[in-house]
């Protein structure tokens, strides 16, 4: 039997460091990027989320600019253990700009 792919957007892994927006937590103390699409992100969190929650992420990125801010809604939710949380995010609408520089310091980091 043959497998269809929905997805319209490759998925990439993105392991940085994040943090929820307008918080004073660090970055990657409670948040962590995992991997990104066009449409959306994976991350790893300590925060509890629940599906529908509206949440905006800062990325940080290896350039030292500003961080990439990406704002979405949650689609999926797994406890991984104890306070732990794997996190399906959808973005509310795609910013190729901001998807661009994402996705170009993810396959450098993969490349070296």
């Amino acid at each position: 039997m043959e497998t269809f792919e929905r997805r319209l957007f490759d998925r990439f892994e993105a392991r940085f460091p994040a943090r929820f927006r307008d918080t004073s937590i660090d970055y990657g103390t409670d948040v962590f990027l995992k991997d990104v699409s066009g449409t959306g992100v994976h991350i790893t969190t300590r925060q509890r989320m629940f599906i529908d929650d509206i949440i905006s992420l800062e990325v940080k990125m290896p350039d030292g600019l500003d961080p990439v801010l990406l704002n979405g809604r949650v689609r999926w939710v797994h406890q991984v253990m104890g306070d732990v949380w794997e996190v399906g995010v959808e973005f509310h609408k795609v910013d190729f700009m901001r998807m661009h520089r994402l996705v170009r310091y993810a396959l450098a980091s993969k490349n070296n």
